[in-house]
């Protein structure tokens, strides 16, 4: 790697003429003389701003989807303190580095309030966290009410006239959630009612029959859904996806290890960046399942109808 850190560092300068390229950090370099090295390789052309060491303190932990949450890390604030005193003096003066100017996205038509008054429960805690907080202000923005409990912790559901469950951890959560029956009963009874449920990813599998942790422990769960989730060894779906719904294209990722054994025929399929079948859409009785992600902003319109009960 000594040897072409300079190659790398040069294609990844001349790759994208769009990005201004202020310079080379050696990360988690492995002595002085392997910096020295890694230095003397980078052409005149480009600036060496010095190397950090390799250091396990530098390391933040890790699960089976990526990082574990900032929320979980009772010393986050001092491991991220240590990784910046890790960094050479000359990037700790920012006055060095050129400045950068991020605009803010904007929609390029505000939306229409068509959530008006629409009460939504969200299920928020270590179980279900994966949120964007973009699609939370969209919601908002819409015109919808927001409250927010957790299965975790037994809450039944408050009331409301559309549920979200979104992705997270459940299959680290399996005997605390199932302990708490009166929580999913009052799921079941929403559902029952016909009011509109959107569940991405562990929250779809939280509405199975039985969800399976990657160790083989399991536990019977909301029952929604037919049929059982089992997390896998490895990973069953990662990448940017979209769906075509009556009211325009709507995009959103996908990233899961667990796969889905269902009897429930999918509504229809989100497409990849490749034009292939993607994740399945199950809907069923106002509920929407499916293992992507869907990112609001990209059609607001599209992603209120899923708390109206008619997405697909």
């Amino acid at each position: 790697m000594a040897q072409t850190f300079g190659a790398l560092a040069l294609g990844l300068k001349n790759h994208d003429a769009r990005l201004n390229f202020a310079g080379v950090l050696a990360n988690r370099v492995g002595s002085p003389r392997h910096a020295q090295l890694l230095a003397s390789s980078l052409p005149a052309s480009l600036t060496w701003w010095g190397s950090i060491m390799r250091d396990p303190a530098l390391t933040l932990p890790e699960r089976h989807l990526g990082l574990v949450q900032a929320t979980e890390l009772s010393d986050l604030k001092a491991r991220l303190t240590l990784a910046a005193l890790a960094l050479p003096e000359a990037l700790r003066c920012f006055d060095q580095l050129p400045s950068m100017t991020f605009q803010t996205p904007t929609l390029s038509t505000p939306p229409e309030r068509w959530l008006d008054g629409l009460r939504i429960a969200i299920a928020q805690d270590h179980a279900f966290s994966f949120l964007y907080p973009a699609n939370l202000s969209l919601l908002r923005t819409l015109g919808a009410q927001l409250t927010f409990f957790s299965p975790l912790r037994g809450d039944p559901l408050p009331s409301c006239d559309a549920l979200w469950l979104p992705g997270g951890y459940p299959e680290l959560h399996l005997t605390s959630l199932a302990a708490h029956s009166h929580c999913m009963a009052t799921i079941r009874q929403h559902h029952e009612a016909g009011r509109p449920i959107l569940a991405e990813c562990g929250g779809m599998t939280y509405l199975t029959q039985r969800l399976i942790s990657k160790e083989g422990g399991h536990a019977d769960l909301v029952g929604l859904i037919p049929g059982k989730a089992a997390v896998q060894p490895r990973l069953a779906g990662l990448g940017l996806q979209t769906l075509q719904t009556p009211q325009g294209e709507l995009r959103g990722h996908t990233f899961h290890y667990s796969r889905l054994e269902t009897t429930l025929p999918p509504t229809t399929y989100a497409r990849n960046a490749q034009n292939e079948e993607g994740e399945a859409v199950y809907c069923k009785n106002g509920l929407t399942a499916t293992y992507l992600h869907s990112y609001f902003p990209s059609n607001p319109r599209a992603a209120a109808q899923f708390f109206l009960g008619h997405p697909l």
